[in-house]
């Protein structure tokens, strides 16, 4: 199913390359298997109008993912040049390709707590990306963004790490509203699954 997922969109997302140095305090790339985007997105669904930001973007499969699903405009945050450029090619290839005729492609290369929120962005997608450190600057610079711009935002957390959901559900105003189990895998790994917090206006 990666491959022809990959295919499919005209993009190169595996993990197969040698792993790109990352900076303190950041984690090593790993991109979400397609089957388990598919469990996610069957059930949440996403409408054109939602603005979804991908924090540790690496290559991009989520973004491309997301956008070719639902038309949605997406934006990928990705420090690690490495994986920054390689990102951006298979965005010159998925245009090329795909009839992508749809909301807008951003990547940008920085810091995930430097990204300043736009009001626009309403869905933030983690797979363990960085520490609770980081983790827990990039969710002020959400808030705050939510304080100058008031709208509902999700938060989806995928494997999600104990520190981030305790962080969530003890020192913020975001609500666990929706556990996606992953089906065949949650059974054998209770953390194969995705948590969606919610800030509601």
């Amino acid at each position: 199913m990666l491959k022809d997922y990959d295919q499919k969109l005209s993009i190169h997302t595996s993990n197969r390359s040698k792993p790109a140095k990352q900076p303190p305090l950041y984690y090593q790339y790993e991109a979400t298997p397609y089957p388990i985007l598919h469990e996610l997105f069957s059930t949440y669904k996403l409408k054109t109008t939602d603005h979804f930001v991908d924090f540790g973007c690496g290559k991009g499969r989520v973004l491309y993912y997301v956008h070719n699903y639902f038309h949605t405009s997406v934006t990928g945050i990705e420090i690690n040049e490495q994986l920054y450029q390689k990102a951006k090619k298979n965005k010159m290839n998925y245009l090329k390709n795909v009839n992508s005729n749809h909301g807008a492609i951003n990547i940008r290369y920085c810091r995930a707590e430097d990204y300043k929120v736009k009001k626009r962005d309403n869905i933030f997608y983690f797979f363990n990306p960085f520490t609770i450190q980081i983790f827990k600057k990039v969710i002020r610079n959400i808030l705050f963004s939510i304080a100058k711009n008031p709208r509902n935002v999700d938060i989806i957390l995928y494997y999600p790490e104990t520190t981030y959901t305790n962080y969530l559900k003890t020192e913020t105003s975001f609500q666990l509203i929706q556990k996606i189990k992953v089906p065949h895998l949650y059974e054998i790994n209770p953390k194969e699954h995705f948590l969606i917090f919610r800030y509601n206006c």
